[in-house]
């Protein structure tokens, strides 16, 4: 006797991957904490963070949103300023050092660097450039926004049971005076670019891991109840600034990625991984995920994902988890996949400043 004669199917590649039908492979995840109806979930991350939000409502969960836009505004409106994406209303967060940044002004250190962007007579707020598309009137309303959001997440910490954090990106930069990270690099979306002041830094799986531990550290000290569920985005790399190939470059990423989220939920009972990042890369599903662009998932590749995730939610709560994989997820934005979320995505910006 060994112990691989008691492992059950879903441990072999043959009865697991490789025998069954593609959308027929299931247990990929198997949750190490159940997350009930009622408890208050909070998504935050890179852009393909976006779907989560929407997805768990519609199935009838407890997703917050910290900040609630404001009355009057149109569909395009709330989206076009970034309401409704993610829990925090800070733009997309795509490593865990700008996560771990946000968590430490919300909960620590106060609101941050006064750094703004001016653009003739508006304002824009270097850490989240995108998130008011026409500015702000005045650099004290721009740092007020940024208050209210910090206010805002700190409470909606207080009372939540999970976050689910989607990481994105190793590629990052950095400000030389403040020491801060920038969520897209100055120059592209707005700023300018300061090549003495602006350096740029590709994260070890050793710093995201630091990165990843303060935070959970941060979240627990403010919350001592919630718990981490990590996940990475299967979307590319638009571009990458490290001389290498894109091809290799994106390899890079979210293997570091994958590693250290993987390495801190082995190291944490309230952390948790789940493998969205292998449901539309892993060989057995052929790229048919992807939108012709093979940068953008598809909604049937959001829909796929988030099967597989409420029917591993299922089983966990002691049901049955018989819901098909393969069956789409109703609800309003998961069409949304199909612009490759460029709305929400500042890193694609960068497809502007190819040659030619």
């Amino acid at each position: 006797m060994n112990p691989y004669r008691s492992l059950p199917p879903r441990s072999f590649w043959r009865t697991a991957v490789a025998e069954p039908e593609m959308l027929a492979i299931e247990e990929v995840w198997t949750p190490k904490f159940a997350i009930d109806a009622d408890d208050p979930v909070l998504t935050a991350g890179s852009c393909f963070a976006r779907h989560l939000g929407p997805a768990l409502l519609d199935e009838g969960m407890n997703w917050r949103e910290a900040e609630l836009p404001p009355p009057g505004l149109t569909e395009a409106e709330r989206r076009a300023r970034h309401y409704g994406a993610f829990s925090f209303r800070t733009g997309a967060i795509y490593t865990a050092a700008t996560l771990r940044q946000w968590l430490t002004w919300a909960l620590v250190d106060g609101p941050g660097p006064d750094d703004l962007w001016r653009e003739g007579e508006r304002f824009f707020d270097a850490y989240r450039p995108s998130v008011e598309p026409d500015g702000y009137a005045s650099a004290r309303t721009a740092l007020a926004a940024r208050h209210s959001t910090l206010t805002a997440m700190r409470a909606a910490i207080a009372e939540a049971g999970c976050l689910i954090f989607t990481l994105g990106l190793t590629e990052a930069w950095r400000d030389r005076i403040t020491g801060t990270v920038h969520p897209v690099c100055p120059g592209t979306v707005r700023g300018t670019f300061d090549a003495g002041r602006h350096a740029f830094h590709n994260f070890t799986v050793a710093e995201v891991h630091r990165d990843l531990d303060a935070v959970v550290a941060l979240l627990r000290a403010a919350n001592p109840r919630l718990r981490v569920l990590l996940t990475v985005s299967p979307v590319p790399l638009t571009a990458t600034a490290t001389g290498a190939h894109a091809l290799s470059a994106t390899t890079y990423s979210k293997s570091v990625l994958r590693a250290a989220a993987g390495q801190l939920a082995q190291e944490h009972e309230h952390v948790d991984y789940f493998p969205s990042y292998e449901l539309i890369t892993a060989v057995p599903f052929r790229g048919v995920f992807f939108a012709p662009n093979l940068r953008a998932v598809t909604p049937a590749g959001v829909a796929f994902v988030m099967r597989h995730f409420f029917d591993a939610l299922d089983r966990a709560r002691g049901g049955t988890g018989a819901a098909d994989p393969a069956a789409p997820v109703p609800g309003r934005r998961v069409a949304d996949a199909a612009d490759g979320g460029d709305l929400y995505c500042d890193d694609a910006v960068l497809d502007r400043y190819r040659a030619g």
